[in-house]
């Protein structure tokens, strides 16, 4: 039934894929260097709030900002909101001259986040003055939920970020603040909250230990990629992306902070990822709202692949970013394909089954259950072993078998990465690439739509 080789050996190629992935990044995790602290006074620091609808987060995520980085200049944009957020923010401008509202309307609002940031960056050149060392100056993207480590700019001003010349961008690890939320979703069940609380624990486990490992793989072969939040880039860097696509961000991106980086790496500068620094943000407690971000993060990555033929032939990136990078591409396409091989296999597993019968059928497929135990134990145990990690690093108040446990959790969690990628390549084939803002968790909104068509 299973003569055809295509359909043994994919799936085998495809895990030890995951394996070598796997391995590289929990070494560069473990043995990652002490990170030095710069001086941030050697660098102006403009942070960019895009906000639509935020009236819920977007006071304090400013209030926080201006606290802890007293010396840095803070720019709103109000994506033509339909709330308060814009009046929040003129209030606050009015009894500060570091913070600046930067209004949209529609119909030239509501583009997508690439849009408004490129608004910003046009605002930001206004207010600068000509002679400008733009070299010295660093833009910081912080999502309207966002809370920035407060030494975040000492360690992103050290060499292993901007103090070295040649980065051009650096990218700050991700945390879930809410993990220790005891009721996530006021108002429902037991149940309800203990599936929303586990949720929010795996977006955590997964950002701030597995990501951030592969960030700092990521740093060895010359391809770190750079996200929506805790975005640090240099203006210069900006400059020149601008100077060739008429724009940093990328208009139309689902993954516009992603193709920013990629464009800057194009572009001859350097990516760093900082895993001793952080922001923070709220994990999603709800189960829709999480698949339709994931969803569109997929289709994101199966735009990037237009990108493929000029990273393969740039001579800014090495073999191994190269090889990286298209396996981040191809992730999505791998998953369709797993998808589709499974169909066909049960397609033919039920043939067989109607020809022979289910004896004969699955007579053949059971006699093979020492080989499928051996494959779940090297598919499951790299997750498991995430753990004891993300234990020592962020729950050390928790025991080990909560944090096996956890990892064991991480394994089955990676499984939303099949309906998300099916999801995006069907939107992809239908021309739907609009999005509207995920609520947040302060939005106590129960009905309605949440993340749709823009």
């Amino acid at each position: 039934m299973f003569s055809n080789p295509l359909l043994l050996a994919f799936p085998f190629f495809l895990l030890l894929c995951f394996l070598l992935y796997w391995a590289g990044a929990r070494h560069a995790y473990l043995r990652r260097p002490a990170v030095q602290d710069g001086d941030p006074g050697a660098f102006a620091w403009h942070f960019f709030v895009p906000c639509r609808d935020e009236e819920a987060v977007v006071g304090t995520t400013v209030g926080q900002l201006r606290a802890d980085h007293p010396r840095a200049h803070v720019w709103v944009i109000d994506d033509d909101s339909d709330d308060r957020t814009g009046a929040i923010v003129a209030a606050l401008a009015d009894e500060d001259r570091r913070i600046h509202l930067v209004r949209r309307h529609r119909p030239h609002a509501r583009q997508g986040k690439g849009a408004a940031l490129n608004a910003a960056y046009d605002e930001l050149n206004q207010f600068l003055s000509k002679d400008t060392d733009r070299e010295r100056v660093v833009v910081c993207v912080v999502d309207a939920d966002g809370r920035l480590d407060p030494r975040a700019l000492a360690r992103v001003s050290g060499p292993q970020g901007f103090g070295d010349p040649e980065t051009g961008g650096v990218q700050v690890s991700v945390r879930m603040r809410n993990t220790g939320d005891p009721r996530p979703l006021d108002g429902r069940g037991r149940l309800r909250n203990a599936f929303a609380r586990l949720l929010v624990r795996m977006q955590d486990m997964e950002f701030s230990v597995s990501n951030a490992g592969m960030q700092l793989l990521r740093g060895r072969t010359g391809s770190v990629g750079l996200g929506g939040n805790g975005q640090f880039t240099r203006l210069a860097s900006l400059d020149r992306i601008a100077a060739a696509e008429r724009r940093p961000w990328q208009r139309g991106a689902l993954l516009e902070d992603y193709e920013l980086g990629l464009h800057m790496i194009l572009s001859g500068d350097r990516i760093s990822h900082i895993a001793d620094t952080w922001v923070s943000q709220e994990g999603l407690p709800h189960g829709r709202r999480f698949l339709t971000q994931r969803t569109r993060w997929a289709q994101g990555n199966l735009q990037c692949v237009r990108y493929a033929p000029r990273i393969v032939s740039s001579r800014h990136y090495g073999g191994k970013g190269v090889l990286e990078t298209l396996y981040t591409f191809l992730q999505p396409v791998a998953h369709l394909v797993t998808l589709a091989l499974c169909a066909v296999m049960f397609v033919l597993l039920g043939l067989t089954a109607a020809r022979d019968g289910f004896g004969a059928a699955f007579g053949g497929t059971l006699a093979l259950w020492p080989l499928v135990l051996a494959l779940a134990v090297v598919s499951v145990l790299p997750f498991v072993l995430w753990g004891p990690v993300y234990r020592r690093d962020r729950a050390p108040d928790r025991s080990l078998l909560t944090a096996l446990l956890w990892g064991l959790a991480l394994w089955l969690y990676a499984y939303h990465l099949f309906p998300a990628s099916a999801r995006g390549f069907v939107r992809m084939l239908r021309g739907r690439n609009g999005w509207a803002k995920t609520r947040r968790n302060a939005e106590r909104v129960d009905s309605g739509p949440v993340a749709i068509e823009a």
